[in-house]
């Protein structure tokens, strides 16, 4: 098969989520099909490494889409007029875009409708953008794939599609994130929080990763801290709203809440090991491949009741709702006081990590592409 493959989220040292998805899956799928040829489709100039392997041809085209006006631009032009050429045999989009203007089958990886239950908090634009493509994108797909079994029936129930249609491609986690020895611990915490425990948040600063609440629950849970506890958080600041700013601004102990800006996979996988707990109380996820990320790192995690978390998270983690400060401040009290409880915690997560892997992602998605195809063919 000609497999082409938007691959405009695959930027070196931006991976988010998405791009961790397309990134780990398509390394694998690549390596171990040779038998195809594929495509990867960026909208800005690549790195090499990201051209996995010798069946791997990368082409630019513009204009770089990261803009409702350009996303229009690149997939339903550039698109089109590159397909007219290239004359895929079918066409992978692991970020939920797709291209209307193109009969080329396809399989569509749409990881959450975030933007359908919270459009607030997300600009007008990009709001619009979502809520009137997505709901074509999904009808359009031959198949589509999701990363959590909410998402699946989400998906299903907002735009009325056949759940047999949606196939449930797991995220995993970085083999980098794993446990590491007392003194590079020492050494990490030296480095990032003054020598001192911490509570560990990472993720782009998104009003939906509830920041507001967590700042809110860290300042009542420092009022009865015996231990000089630290919040470091690790991410860009692409959504630091109004309501996120006047939160920190407005805490007593915001001298103990350490940012840390975006930060390389390995620092990533060192701080997460050395954390006291991974705080990732989201109140709307696809997936959160954070805390699998935790479990690798034998790193105990608090996580919200809400949306995918409890099924990624399983028995392994303290949930919370994340619409209560209060229920977020008595989690971290006990993860900060109940050594017992934090190495339960630890031990079911090891168990709970076995569930997930790259590799049993990305043998999902070929498989969903193989069935996308064959369905295709058979029309």
């Amino acid at each position: 098969m000609k497999i082409a493959v938007n691959t405009r989220l695959l930027i070196h040292n931006r991976l988010d989520g998405i791009g961790r998805f397309a990134c780990e899956t398509l390394k694998e799928i690549t390596c171990t099909h040779p038998e195809h040829q594929f495509y990867f489709i960026f909208d800005r100039k690549y790195d090499e490494r990201y051209i996995f392997s010798k069946n791997v041809t990368p082409i630019v085209i513009s204009p770089q889409a990261r803009h409702p006006l350009l996303y229009l631009l690149w997939f339903e032009i550039s698109i089109p007029l590159l397909f007219s050429k290239l004359k895929p045999d079918l066409f992978l989009s692991p970020d939920g875009y797709l291209s209307l203007g193109t009969s080329v089958p396809s399989v569509d990886v749409i990881h959450d409708l975030n933007f359908e239950h919270y459009p607030a908090d997300l600009p007008w634009a990009d709001r619009l953008y979502y809520q009137k493509m997505f709901p074509r994108f999904a009808r359009k797909a031959t198949r589509l794939a999701t990363v959590s079994e909410f998402s699946r029936n989400d998906i299903s129930t907002r735009y009325g599609i056949d759940p047999a249609k949606i196939d449930v491609v797991y995220n995993g986690a970085n083999d980098l994130f794993k446990p590491i020895s007392e003194s590079e611990k020492a050494n990490v915490l030296k480095r990032f929080s003054q020598g001192l425990p911490y509570f560990f948040f990472v993720g782009t600063l998104h009003p939906r990763k509830n920041l507001v609440n967590l700042f809110k629950a860290f300042d009542l849970f420092k009022e009865t801290d015996s231990n000089s506890q630290k919040l470091l958080i690790s991410g860009a600041k692409m959504w630091w709203t109004e309501e996120i700013r006047l939160a920190y601004e407005t805490m007593k102990y915001r001298s103990d809440v350490i940012f840390t800006g975006r930060v390389s996979d390995e620092e990533l996988a060192q701080l997460m090991a050395s954390a006291m707990a991974l705080t990732y109380v989201s109140y709307f996820e696809g997936f959160g491949i954070p805390i699998l990320e935790a479990f690798q790192c034998e790193t105990a995690v608090i996580t919200s009741n809400l949306t995918s978390m409890p099924e990624v998270a399983g028995e392994a983690a303290l949930l919370v709702d994340p619409f209560s400060v209060e229920s977020i401040r008595d989690a971290m009290k006990v993860i900060s006081s109940d050594e017992k409880l934090r190495k339960s915690l630890i031990n079911k997560g090891i168990k709970q990590k076995e569930l997930f892997s790259w590799r049993s992602s990305a043998e999902k998605l070929y498989k969903t592409m193989e069935l996308a195809y064959s369905e295709s063919v058979r029309k």
